[in-house]
């Protein structure tokens, strides 16, 4: 019986907290019957009749669902883009991949220069005469 009696006192804790929440957070518009001041000391000295009162006959009906954005405002102007992540912004990806394929691109060809500079300058310590189409060191 004592396990009944603690389990009640833990939902009308719970209750009396969401109550609170719910009425703290509503706006003006949707406070029914007393004012925000009066609902919270009702809810706070009687937890469990005062909550169950709030969300019976304090607040407005519906006022707990979440309405929808707008359809439109009838302004023919584009609507304005939702931030988006870095990561997940095609234009941007696309921009980051450009410029690592032209970070890569000049890299590989400076690469190509040393390594042809190297040859040349190990072809003419070997005494080997440079290849045809090698080019001169500048």
């Amino acid at each position: 019986m004592a396990r009944l009696y603690v389990l009640l006192f833990l939902v009308q804790i719970v209750l009396a907290v969401c109550a609170l929440i719910s009425c703290l957070s509503a706006e003006e518009g949707q406070i029914r019957a007393l004012p925000r001041i009066a609902w919270v000391l009702i809810i706070l000295f009687f937890p469990l009749v005062g909550s169950i009162a709030w969300f019976v006959a304090g607040r407005e009906p519906g006022s707990g669902t979440r309405k929808p954005w707008p359809a439109g405002t009838g302004s023919t102007e584009r609507p304005r883009r939702r931030p988006v992540a870095p990561d997940d912004d095609p234009e941007f990806l696309r921009s980051v991949q450009d410029r690592a394929q032209q970070q890569d691109q000049e890299l590989f060809r400076r690469w190509e220069e040393d390594l042809r500079r190297r040859e040349d300058d190990l072809r003419r310590h070997d005494g080997e005469p440079p290849r045809e189409g090698d080019r001169p060191e500048v």
